[in-house]
């Protein structure tokens, strides 16, 4: 292992971070606003108990338009009450995405008509009314920045039309109800701008962006600062939340880099963590399971579980972060002297942990021994055991995250 030792000194004891109220969304805490994205409406056997006992707090699903509206003026939203009373007896708040067309009133993949307007927002009022049993975060589409999802080509001014006319209608079911939007592919700032033009922040309550990637995920950070510098010229003085409403790695050959399971279970968990450092307030990671057998297909390996539902590392790596830092909120990123290495600190009354890895080579750091506890557990759930010199701990880290507990007073 690489050494390349230097002191980083841990404030312990401090006051937990406290972000601006908003309607409905869960606070900065492990899982409260951690989730994954599924795609059933009725779930095979124990798999909705498996996404509980993973730790996951959150769902996403899509809530498609063409198929509780099959006939004009007629519902059926019973898969979805199913679904909805399941996931809140787990504890499990669902995130819907009110999507895509309907034949009866457009013809491409995209609402660009008066009718098919007003047909969209009955739609989206009539789910609130079905599904009001409990906590839900409404999302108006899914990436209408890409023509594969607004045909025949996306227009900000068409969503916007839509997200405003569909904003009335469910404000006029439920005014409480919390709304959310773009939901961009990445983070395209002019797309999101011109949405924020035209008065896109009325109508929402959060803004949902897909940060997708081949690189990193702490690369994101400066993409996320540029659009919270973005939201304070168009919302000054308020804090719109910033949600990341789907975002993964599939075990793939991508250009530049090569996703293996370990590396996909490493960043889920830097994904998450790196979130939290930029205050996102929802994390969904796509996806729950893999959507076909074949492993040369991209679409196919996102999943934590595979195909046949076995459990790969991601599953493991993401139950151990939400049982080690289970009803912790984050408080802060630690300072240290390289911008290659991590240190987060969760606390929760007298029980605390940091989490620290590093983008660059293994090499060890130096803490203050004062409530750092010499039991820390890697990103597998394996114990490490810390050596202690004077009165600082010495920590190896790596590109895999590992948790050291620490003790608040």
């Amino acid at each position: 292992m690489l050494t390349r030792e230097f002191l980083v000194s841990v404030i312990l004891g401090c006051s937990l971070s406290a972000f601006a109220s908003a309607r409905d969304f869960p606070e900065l805490r492990v899982p409260d606003c951690v989730g994954v994205n599924i795609h059933f409406v009725e779930p095979r056997e124990g798999e909705l108990d498996m996404i509980k006992e993973a730790g996951f707090a959150m769902i996403r699903m899509d809530l498609g338009w063409e198929h509780v509206e099959k006939r004009k003026g007629e519902y059926d939203f019973g898969g979805y009450q199913r679904l909805t009373e399941a996931l809140k007896k787990r504890g499990i708040v669902p995130l819907y995405i009110l999507d895509y067309s309907n034949r009866l009133y457009e013809k491409n993949r995209s609402v660009v008509t008066p009718e098919g307007r007003r047909a969209f927002a009955r739609f989206a009022a009539e789910a609130v009314k079905a599904l009001a049993s409990g906590a839900i975060v409404w999302e108006i589409w899914n990436e209408p920045n890409l023509k594969q999802f607004w045909e025949t080509q996306p227009s900000f001014n068409d969503y916007f039309l839509l997200v405003e006319e569909t904003s009335k209608a469910m404000r006029s079911v439920d005014p409480d109800c919390t709304i959310v939007a773009p939901a961009t592919s990445g983070i395209p700032f002019d797309f999101l701008e011109a949405c924020f033009d035209r008065g896109l922040l009325m109508w929402i309550d959060g803004v949902t962006v897909h940060p997708y990637r081949t690189k990193n995920p702490e690369s994101v950070l400066e993409e996320y600062a540029s659009l919270r510098r973005l939201l304070n010229r168009y919302s000054p003085g308020e804090s719109v939340p910033i949600l990341s409403g789907e975002w993964g790695y599939s075990i793939h050959r991508y250009k530049g880099l090569d996703v293996d399971e370990r590396l996909q279970a490493r960043f889920l968990v830097r994904q998450f963590l790196t979130n939290f450092m930029a205050g996102v307030r929802i994390s969904i990671w796509y996806d729950w399971h893999d959507d076909g057998p074949d492993p040369n297909e991209r679409e196919h390996n996102f999943g934590i579980v595979k195909y046949d539902y076995q459990p790969k590392e991601a599953y493991k790596v993401a139950t151990v972060f939400n049982h080690q830092l289970y009803h912790m909120r984050f408080i802060n990123q630690v300072p240290t002297s390289s911008t290659q290495d991590f240190l987060v600190l969760f606390g929760d009354g007298d029980r605390g942990a940091l989490v620290a890895w590093t983008t660059g080579d293994p090499h060890t750091i130096f803490l203050k021994q004062a409530g750092v506890k010499t039991e820390a557990v890697s990103m597998l759930g394996e114990k490490i055991y810390l050596e202690k010199r004077g009165d600082h701990v010495i920590v190896p880290i790596s590109q895999d995250p590992i948790y050291i507990p620490i003790a608040r007073r």
